[in-house]
């Protein structure tokens, strides 16, 4: 900095003005200063700046699995919010959803100085378990939560659920059957929790719940089971994944969708209008769940205040090919 002080013929405190991006700086000032910056080579060094602010400009991120489409699509929202707000994210996976594992996450991420964490992990474990977050430290939780002593985003988990099943009973189903989440999951506690109350509120049979584990070859087997049933005119699945899994266990025994069962997903992967036949589903806006959760935390971390807010994101039902009326009998 002094070099490029020297250089440019201006004080150390004028060159820090200008690599901070303030603005009170004359143009030509800070066009002399740029130019100087340029040909000598200088980039601010970033340790000491968290050294002289006491912040690092760096994220966790705590998230156990990779695998589903929705913890894919959050990291990725997430990862370019905090670029847009001059944050860098690190990225602790989870190998198991365990106090001892959570533990070292926070472990590790303390060792990394980061401002603040963003926890992607099924929120019903860090109740359940009560897993001990990090005191001092702004943390944002993503996911359905009962916790009220720190920020939460959500998608609108009943709502969603609650137009998958109101969409199959008001083109003229008896009933909708329900392909669930694992019961371990707060996500899919609430869908089918909502499916259940739809179907008790107009006046229909609710059929017993038929149990998956988020993948396509849990669907499968849902599907095997569900295309020996001749009443089974709807389903609604709690996720695009297993209604993908139910598709080929049907038409494996050429079971027609939507002509005899219509079938409704949930999530909107982007390639559920390439499913055979192109999937009804629940559209979840991952991006604005991503973007909230960090803008609540950069919140925290430069109000240095904990706002204890919940924000829920709503769902849409995207009509396509996969449903229709019920056959006549």
């Amino acid at each position: 900095m002094a070099v490029v002080a020297a250089a440019s013929g201006v004080s150390t405190q004028t060159v820090s003005r200008v690599a901070n991006g303030l603005t009170n700086v004359e143009p030509a000032t800070r066009d002399r200063v740029l130019a100087a910056m340029q040909q000598l080579g200088y980039r601010p060094n970033r340790a000491a700046r968290a050294l002289r602010s006491g912040q690092f400009r760096t994220i966790g991120v705590i998230m156990f699995t990779l695998a589903s489409f929705g913890n894919t699509r959050t990291l990725e929202s997430i990862a370019i919010a905090a670029a847009q707000a001059g944050y860098s994210v690190t990225l602790i996976p989870v190998e198991e959803p365990t106090q001892e594992h959570v533990t070292k996450a926070f472990a590790r991420l303390s060792e990394q100085s980061v401002d603040g964490i963003i926890i992607v992990i099924e929120a019903q474990f860090v109740n359940q378990h009560d897993v001990e977050l990090p005191v001092g430290l702004p943390v944002v939780v993503i996911d359905s939560s009962e916790r009220t002593d720190y920020p939460v985003v959500d998608t609108d988990q009943a709502q969603g659920a609650r137009l998958a099943t109101s969409h199959l009973l008001e083109l003229g189903h008896e009933t909708v059957w329900h392909v669930a989440g694992p019961d371990s999951s707060y996500s899919a506690t609430r869908r089918e929790a909502s499916w259940r109350a739809t179907l008790e509120e107009a006046g229909r049979v609710v059929p017993p719940v038929v149990r998956g584990d988020w993948s396509t070859a849990s669907g499968y087997r849902a599907g095997i089971e569900l295309r020996e049933r001749s009443d089974v005119t709807a389903v609604f699945a709690a996720n695009d994944q297993m209604a993908l899994g139910i598709l080929r266990a049907f038409h494996e025994v050429g079971r027609r969708v939507p002509e005899e069962t219509s079938i409704v997903g949930f999530d909107d992967m982007a390639e559920s209008d390439s499913f055979w036949p192109p999937l009804t589903t629940i559209r979840q806006s991952f991006d604005v769940v991503g973007q909230v959760g960090m803008r609540m935390l950069v919140a925290e971390i430069e109000a240095q205040q904990v706002n204890p807010d919940a924000f829920t994101v709503p769902t849409s039902l995207v009509v396509r090919e996969s449903t229709a009326p019920p056959p006549a009998r």
